[in-house]
């Protein structure tokens, strides 16, 4: 069994898997003094007697990386993975300087596709695997040359974001586009091998500006679409796929076993209508199941 939690930051992205080898796995940090109590102690039970602890940074947005100094002095990031960038801003906060001494740092290790690492994704006679993969960046293409070089021009660094799956065997297959925008994807669509997922988070926190262009949903089939916390007037909400809307159903804890995923979120009146039930109890509020 693992659990993949989906925490409830407002404008921001964080995420953690706490997985069925001996492998704690976070994505993004975004940790305001209001929630940083309760959001280091969820991250402390996910990685509660885990050997191997990575963070795994998307881009160098601040509602990406708010509270990384935090998070770094709290569990000391030792296994730092990133795609090689120069990315700058014109105004360095503490946690962009964190990021920066991170990635220019030793214990960084660069993502793009199809690389392999233990034990991300790969098996020892130590631990097992994560199942974590990466689909992107082709580090060769020109769309995303043109991105790096925007960023380390100080401009946005969304489109520097990597294409990361999670996969557990007989169980569920998810992926997060970090905030890649529309255009990017169209450009770039015809240089990936689209897998189908069961649960796709929205890239962008489901802004319209990072709208996954059709002939990609139709390829990864989503079962689930979760849309994040991007103001309401901002969201595309992917009307023929079955969504979990972050902004009304709050944290999101997936319980994965064996084809099936336990579905739990924090707000005791969100609901859908599309889940089964045969029933779970780990968490509070739990909404459904997802069979896979």
């Amino acid at each position: 069994m693992s659990t993949v939690h989906s925490y409830s930051v407002g404008n921001g992205d964080m995420f953690s898997i706490r997985h069925d080898s001996d492998n704690c796995t976070i994505i993004d940090c975004s940790i305001s003094d209001g929630y940083k109590n309760w959001l280091l102690g969820e991250i402390d039970k996910q990685r509660e007697g885990k050997g191997i602890i990575r963070f795994i940074s998307t881009h160098p947005d601040e509602d990406h990386l708010m509270g990384l100094a935090t998070l770094d002095e709290h569990i000391k990031i030792i296994n730092f993975y990133t795609v090689e960038n120069k990315a700058t801003k014109e105004n360095e906060t503490p946690d962009f300087k964190c990021y920066k001494r991170l990635r220019d740092g030793n214990n960084v290790f660069h993502l793009e596709k199809d690389c392999t690492r233990f034990w991300m994704n790969q098996t020892s006679y130590e631990r097992d695997s994560s199942g974590i993969g990466i689909l992107w960046p082709i580090t060769s293409n020109e769309y995303f040359k043109e991105a790096l070089k925007k960023a380390e021009g100080g401009e946005s660094p969304n489109n520097i974001s990597p294409i990361i799956t999670y996969s557990l065997q007989d169980g569920v297959n998810m992926a997060w586009l970090g905030d890649l925008e529309t255009n990017f994807l169209e450009n770039i669509k015809g240089e990936i091998l689209w897998p189908s997922v069961d649960i796709l988070f929205a890239p962008h926190h489901g802004r319209e500006s990072g709208k996954i262009p059709n002939s990609i949903l139709r390829t990864m089939d989503p079962k689930i679409i979760i849309i994040g916390e991007a103001p309401s007037n901002n969201l595309n909400y992917y009307g023929n796929y079955n969504t979990i809307t972050q902004n009304t159903a709050g944290t999101i804890y997936f319980e994965c076993v064996k084809n099936w995923v336990h579905i739990y979120v924090s707000s005791s009146n969100y609901s859908v209508d599309f889940l089964e039930h045969p029933g779970a109890y780990t968490y509070s509020n739990y909404i459904g199941s997802l069979a896979v």
